[in-house]
């Protein structure tokens, strides 16, 4: 098959694009035909060597955590999916491989795509939504009638979340964003929103039961000051001086800090799918790149820029 692949960290011109072994399916796992997968922070992070403690030396490696496409064959044991079938999900090996012609599925972790999603559009949505409610949901705790802030809503998991938090009963939800997608974040059913540019959430005086940094680009220590009591602070950044010292931040205070890795989770999912078939939820795509560009797709989204996702199209 081909596949994208890297040999060595480094920057995005490790990337290749060429022959790479069919992945072996297993007795639980669905073997997928990829049609449509995305670039994520975590792929271009992981390719840097910036989590190499858990990612390791052992190449070649296949990026990518998004898989949508068709079900071409089925392990002994699977019983909900069979060939020809619609399915999305995030493998769950922990080193990606969706971005490939072929990505394997643990059944547990695979859901069906909704009737009313292209493939394309169902690429850019497993990490990114499974992230932002588990943050909201799981670490956040969000409950009817909070106050919910996300920063860096116009993003990837930040156009999740802003609807995710609507739709888990928030009262009052604000983005933070660019002047540019100050329009889309409203659309996307914030109460508030915040040109970061002009605005520091961290330094005003409103207050937030959750603050969820979907970004990375914060911390608990300069964000605990906008929480009210008992407040709850959610980061997807796993960098470990910044989970410790928050951590330790958190620990003299009422309120608590939360570093979110997201779950391969087949039943969120599957309740993220029936949110996007009743039109709660929408899917937000910046770009399209073939997968025999992916590297420039990575180039695109280490600047910081991109509103939604950025899907990879794999013909």
């Amino acid at each position: 098959m081909n596949a994208i692949y890297f040999t060595q960290y480094g920057s995005a011109s490790v990337l290749r694009y060429g022959e790479q072994p069919t992945p072996t399916l297993k007795a639980n796992q669905i073997l997928v035909r990829v049609r449509a997968s995305s670039v994520n922070p975590i792929d271009w992070k992981v390719r840097r060597g910036d989590l190499k403690l858990l990612t390791g030396h052992d190449f070649p490696k296949i990026p990518g955590r998004d898989v949508a496409g068709e079900v071409a064959a089925v392990g002994s044991q699977v019983v909900r999916f069979k060939v020809g079938d619609r399915v999305y999900g995030m493998p769950n090996d922990g080193t990606g491989g969706a971005n490939a012609e072929y990505a394997l599925l643990a059944e547990p972790v695979a859901a069906f795509i909704p009737d009313n999603l292209s493939f394309e559009q169902a690429g850019a949505v497993p990490l990114a939504a499974l992230t932002a409610l588990q943050a909201l949901r799981d670490q956040g705790q969000v409950l009817s009638g909070d106050r919910v802030l996300i920063n860096g809503a116009s993003g990837g998991v930040g156009c999740f979340a802003v609807q995710l938090a609507k739709a888990l009963g928030a009262g009052e939800v604000t983005g933070t964003c660019s002047a540019e997608n100050m329009d889309l974040v409203r659309e996307l059913g914030a109460d508030r929103v915040l040109d970061y540019e002009r605005h520091n959430f961290t330094q005003d005086s409103s207050r937030y039961d959750v603050v969820f940094d979907a970004v990375g680009k914060s911390s608990f220590v300069a964000s605990q000051h906008a929480l009210r009591r008992n407040g709850r602070y959610v980061s997807t950044d796993p960098q470990p001086t910044t989970v410790v010292t928050d951590k330790l931040a958190a620990a003299f205070t009422n309120k608590s800090a939360h570093v979110l890795l997201a779950k391969e989770r087949g039943t969120d999912l599957a309740l993220i799918s029936a949110w996007l078939q009743a039109g709660t939820l929408r899917v937000i795509i910046d770009k399209t790149f073939p997968l025999s560009e992916t590297a420039a797709a990575h180039e695109y989204s280490e600047k910081g820029h991109a509103t939604g996702k950025i899907v990879l199209v794999v013909q």
